[in-house]
């Protein structure tokens, strides 16, 4: 008679680990559509600067300003239906998204002590390109 093996209860779905493991942090399709909005308005800027709070997705380093490209959903966009939360262990994704909602305040709030404006652009407002083009101009213009 074999020994029947003991089951081991994962912590995570293997399937929505595998899923969130695909998600990647840079070079996401928003945040190209405002690069290179950004680009053909004539800007020129440096890419997640390491040695500034957060590393900004765009940094303009002459103008003192940086750019954020937030996703709905794993920064909380108040208000848009995409900032949902999944069904299944909920306790366990609100503290995730607390933690990254307040660490997004605490590091714009570092990067405005530390002398930079800052602007966060969300995920759903890159679907409109000219609102986007006005918001770009607006925050890069002297």
């Amino acid at each position: 008679m074999t020994e029947a093996s003991p089951v081991v209860d994962l912590p995570v779905d293997a399937s929505r680990s595998a899923l969130m493991g695909r998600i990647k942090g840079k070079d996401t399709k928003p945040e190209m559509i405002v690069r290179r909005l950004a680009h053909r308005l004539g800007y020129r800027f440096r890419l997640h600067r390491r040695d500034l709070p957060g590393s900004p997705d765009l940094v303009f380093p002459s103008r003192r300003k940086v750019v954020f490209v937030h996703g709905c959903f794993w920064h909380r966009h108040p208000g848009c239906r995409r900032a949902s939360t999944p069904s299944t262990r909920r306790t366990f994704w609100q503290a995730k998204f607390d933690r990254n909602v307040e660490r997004d305040i605490r590091q714009e709030i570092e990067l405005m002590a530390a002398g930079w404006e800052v602007l966060v652009i969300w995920e759903c407002e890159t679907r409109d390109l000219n609102r986007l083009n006005s918001a770009l101009i607006n925050f890069l213009e002297p």
